[in-house]
């Protein structure tokens, strides 16, 4: 567990949802990890939450902010660019001297359409997996540190059983048409989160997303339902792997 993990999110909330069990479950073991937020700038009421989320879930240090717009509220960062108007190059220099400065063993983001089809999911995949390689390339942005392979990029993704049970119970009266369903066999990593504990903490990190849970009828029918069913969703977390070497690194 002496490793160092990087998770890469569009939003605060997206690191609480999709890997919360993940990072409490890492750094409960003693591994190190940082999380990079693509957008809601300091001083706003969600970045102020994922502050929170993230010393809830054990991170040692506070969320890397790169303060870009979320793709339909530009109040998220007042008078800087939507995460997706900015050229991609210009957002791959910035993650590599992050890569090059932590120097993490492994990457965490999205799958390549984003779990749902977010347009910010979509690009934080592309900006992650851009950069991953970029800072191994020793004449690229040269300028930026010593060159720094990551081993292995982890891809959220849902389970097929999971989307069937979020359809029932969260999206059933909901205008909702995109769900991405990975079969059992594409999955690559399963996170089974049996400490009761830990899974008390990804729910208190997601709770500290007041901001979200007011806004979004999904999140908000997710923390509602019965207990057993929402720790069934909660208790597992679902990967898949690319090596970037030969072996790559375990995630756990």
């Amino acid at each position: 567990m002496g490793h160092r993990l990087l998770f890469v999110h569009a939003h605060p909330d997206d690191e609480s949802l999709w890997t919360g069990g993940t990072i409490a479950r890492h750094v409960a073991a003693g591994g190190d990890a940082d999380l990079i937020v693509c957008t809601w700038a300091p001083g706003t009421s969600r970045h102020s939450e994922v502050v929170a989320a993230a010393r809830i879930l054990g991170l040692p240090r506070p969320p890397i902010a790169l303060g870009y717009a979320d793709d339909r509220i530009p109040a998220s960062a007042p008078g800087a660019p939507r995460f997706c108007d900015v050229r991609l190059d210009t957002q791959v220099r910035e993650m590599v001297e992050i890569i090059r400065r932590l120097r993490p063993d492994a990457l965490v983001t999205y799958d390549p359409i984003g779990v749902y089809g977010h347009q910010d999911h979509i690009h934080a995949h592309r900006l992650a997996d851009a950069a991953a390689r970029a800072a191994a390339v020793p004449n690229i942005y040269r300028r930026l540190g010593d060159p720094w392979q990551i081993k292995s990029i982890y891809e959220v993704t849902t389970a097929a059983w999971m989307v069937d049970i979020l359809w029932e119970h969260v999206f059933d009266d909901m205008a909702v048409d995109r769900l991405q369903a990975t079969p059992d066999l594409d999955i690559d990593v399963r996170v089974d989160i049996e400490s009761p504990a830990i899974v008390d903490r990804k729910e208190a990190a997601i709770q500290a997303h007041h901001t979200e849970l007011d806004r979004s009828r999904a999140m908000k029918a997710l923390m509602s339902l019965p207990t057993d069913i929402r720790r069934t969703l909660l208790a597992t977390e679902c990967y898949r792997r690319r090596d970037l070497v030969p072996g790559g690194v375990d995630l756990l």
